[in-house]
């Protein structure tokens, strides 16, 4: 199978591109496997990559001073993935990326992905994109977490992720949610009665 197809047809369907422009794009692209529990990122560590999940599942968390571990977003199988602020800015991450199970990425890195964004000008309109949705993206988690009931976010999240379940530990969905894993499981039992 090709290890560039799902990358490919993501990146057809979000801006219309050549198969030399594609084949460029690949070219790029260092393929990462992380095991159980391998971290994408490391707090400190300043990002310098952009990852496509090819498949598996990966948790963003920020370790407070107590130790406690608060998740902050997931990602799945055709996912973008990085720390954009770390990115960005080149500053060291506040955040860590984290395998939860076996995961396949295809990783650009930064110095290489702004040389495409000149010999390529359609990845360059693909990364404005990409960042217009993650912008959106954390906008509306911003306001659920505001405005809606646990109840309402759960649901949420469950039209979102509908196998979220299956791959991600409760206590990171409940964290992820503002809530206690009692709370996730009263409201799952509601949910589905």
């Amino acid at each position: 199978m090709d290890k560039f197809r799902k990358v490919k047809n993501t990146i057809s369907a979000i801006i219309p591109v050549t198969d030399a422009e594609l084949a460029l794009f690949c070219e790029s692209i260092e393929l990462k496997a992380l095991k159980k529990n391998e971290f994408f990122l490391t707090e400190g560590q300043i990002c310098n990559f952009v990852g496509f999940v090819n498949h598996g599942t990966l948790i963003y968390y920020k370790t407070l001073e107590n130790g406690t571990e608060v998740t902050t977003d997931f990602a799945f199988d055709q996912d973008w993935i990085t720390n954009n602020l770390s990115r960005l800015n080149n500053s060291p991450s506040k955040i860590n990326i984290k395998a939860i199970e076996k995961t396949e990425l295809l990783v650009v890195k930064q110095d290489i992905l702004m040389d495409l964004y000149i010999r390529i000008p359609k990845i360059e309109r693909l990364g404005r994109l990409l960042m217009e949705q993650a912008y959106l993206r954390i906008v509306q988690q911003n306001m659920d977490l505001q405005v809606l009931a646990a109840k309402e976010r759960y649901g949420n999240l469950l039209n979102k992720y509908p196998e979220i379940f299956q791959r991600v530990p409760l206590y990171h969905i409940a964290n992820y949610l503002g809530i206690a894993p009692k709370s996730l499981s009263r409201i799952r039992k509601d949910f589905f009665e």
